[in-house]
């Protein structure tokens, strides 16, 4: 993972915050998960989706990670400080001994990990016989992430939009061929449509254009023309609505269970 890519949680929150929310409620919806059992959240960010787990999964215990130091501290002043444990640690290396955990999560993280498939097979150790394995990445090769609209409006203008970390492993079919490699049974996907509204396009360009991203360095060295144009094609690209606009993304969402 790149947590220095991560490293002010306030602008992480304003930036994906809404989506997460969003995308979580659904992903824990799709997987009805058990009541009562032993949560790991990996990769855990401001822990908003390790919240929702809290709050609606009545679970005996949930641990939370994430290998940079400003989001786990920003979650442990967060919702879930009474209800979970947040630690520092990376998904490639997972600081738990074997057959710990009954459901080991990973929400919109997986595509920005180097070793996913290292990666999977911690979540498997770590995860007991029987075991659930979820994860849930943007689909950003068909470019429909929540900061699609200012993607595809640089390529109208003829300028490449920087390449997303593990873009091609947000692809259903790639999540299934991680899952089954990483000898999983039962695997199956889903896809998550999400909408967020805004009052209007100031608001949507500020909450997607954090300082720490490429996409917003890239619009910097733009000309101010250059600037302009993209900014009227983004305008075009999201949904008016009777107060204010709105945009929609998707989630590629896949499941797998450890062999009993």
């Amino acid at each position: 993972m790149t947590p220095h890519s991560f490293d002010d949680s306030e602008a992480y929150e304003q930036f994906m915050g809404p989506w997460s929310r969003e995308v979580g409620k659904a992903l824990l919806a799709w997987l009805q998960p058990p009541a009562g059992v032993h949560w790991l959240d990996v990769g855990c960010g401001t822990g908003i989706f390790t919240e929702l787990i809290c709050d609606s999964c009545a679970p005996a215990s949930v641990i939370a990670v994430d290998p940079a130091e400003a989001q786990i501290a920003h979650a442990r002043k967060g919702g879930a400080r009474r209800k979970a444990e947040f630690r520092l640690a990376d998904a490639q290396v997972l600081p738990f001994p074997d057959a710990c955990f009954d459901v080991v999560a990973s929400a919109l993280v997986m595509n920005f990990v180097p070793n996913r498939a290292h990666a999977m097979s911690e979540m498997r150790r770590v995860a007991r016989p029987g075991g659930l394995i979820a994860a849930c990445v943007w689909d950003f090769a068909a470019e429909l992430s929540p900061s699609g609209p200012l993607r595809r409006a640089m390529r109208r203008i003829g300028i490449d939009a920087p390449p997303v970390p593990g873009t091609d492993a947000s692809r259903l079919a790639a999540l299934v061929e991680l899952f089954e490699k990483g000898g999983l049974e039962a695997v199956t996907t889903t896809s998550i449509e999400v909408a967020a509204s805004f009052p209007d396009f100031d608001a949507y360009w500020l909450s997607q254009t954090p300082r720490y991203t490429p996409t917003t360095q890239a619009i910097a060295a733009m000309s101010l023309r250059d600037r302009r144009v993209m900014m009227e094609a983004v305008g075009a690209d999201l949904r008016p609505l009777p107060d204010g606009i709105g945009h929609s993304a998707r989630a590629n969402a896949v499941r797998g269970f450890c062999p009993a």
